[in-house]
């Protein structure tokens, strides 16, 4: 019943080191069982993952942001002792987006959110899975929240270099939004869902989730259900530049989807080709380009929500 808690101390641009004394403090008041680890580099909640199941732990609590969030859940698929169902997720947010959250009202308040972690209340939800290409091999990453590709993962990858950096904020992905238009080219791109034709032309953004929050709070996907068993698509095809600046608001109510270079769709496999390379983010993590390949893992994964 020992909790294992992976923290990003790099987190919310240095939140996460911050902020850890009083989490930990809070942890100890209340009673539970734990012992925690912080990372060091990109990628460390992974092999953190990997090992902490190896040795045991079936509960796995995150100190930090979507992108930490993203790392342990593809440790928990990438491991081999046991079935990925037998994990339950549990998450305090630091990061500077923490949409994953929104979804499942856990509280930015870290009191709170411990609370959340005592209740223990489990809701199975799905989880994507993409096939990716990086230096033109193929690589697979799982999400549970939302992947971006075209102009979102292009911004998605400005606000990663800040972070990296130690610097940003919240408002630095919606700064990027539109920071970011000036730079970015459309590409042709053909894509399929279920087997069938759907969009063929130029792209301009495209978001595949599960769930509906995105870059702090944006609402892209904003039909998505996270335990439906389906994909949820929303694609921006070739439009001047300046509707982003004039429907910036749209973004963030789910209305996006009403204009009328905005397309949807729903389905359980997602193919994406392109003539250029159209590259990727998974949970805000910056990826490899295509081609692409969408799948969904029906109620893959435990977690604890508020």
């Amino acid at each position: 019943m020992k909790w294992f808690f992976i923290v990003n101390p790099n987190a919310g641009s240095r939140k996460g080191f911050r902020d850890w004394p009083k989490i930990s403090r809070l942890i100890k008041e209340s009673g539970i069982p734990y012992e925690a680890v912080l990372t060091t580099h990109r990628g460390h909640a992974i092999d953190l993952c990997c090992d902490c199941i190896k040795q045991g732990y079936r509960r796995i609590a995150i100190v930090g942001g979507d992108g930490t969030l993203n790392e342990a859940l593809n440790g928990v698929f990438i491991q081999k002792d046991i079935d990925p169902k037998e994990i339950l997720l549990g998450m305090i947010p630091v990061g500077t987006g923490n949409d994953w959250c929104r979804s499942f009202n856990i509280p930015f308040d870290y009191k709170k959110a411990v609370e959340v972690l005592i209740k223990e209340k489990i809701f199975v939800q799905d989880v994507g899975k993409v096939t990716h290409y990086h230096h033109d091999k193929p690589e697979i990453r799982y999400f549970m929240n939302v992947a971006g590709l075209g102009y979102d993962a292009l911004v998605a990858k400005k606000t990663n270099i800040l972070k990296e950096k130690g610097r940003g904020g919240p408002l630095t992905y919606f700064y990027f939004v539109f920071a970011s238009l000036f730079q970015y080219r459309f590409m042709d791109a053909v894509i399929e869902v279920d087997g069938e034709s759907v969009f063929k032309g130029e792209l301009f953004s495209m978001n595949v989730g599960i769930c509906k929050y995105n870059g702090g709070g944006m609402k892209q996907v904003p039909f998505a259900i996270p335990d439906d068993g389906l994909l949820d698509v929303t694609l921006i095809k070739k439009a001047p530049k300046y509707i982003v600046i004039q429907h910036a608001r749209k973004l963030y109510d789910g209305s996006l989807v009403n204009l009328p270079m905005v397309k949807t769709f729903r389905g359980k496999q997602i193919r994406i080709r392109s003539t250029g390379r159209i590259y990727l983010e998974t949970d805000g993590e910056s990826l490899g380009h295509t081609p692409f390949t969408f799948e969904i893992i029906p109620l893959g994964i435990r977690t604890v929500v508020g």
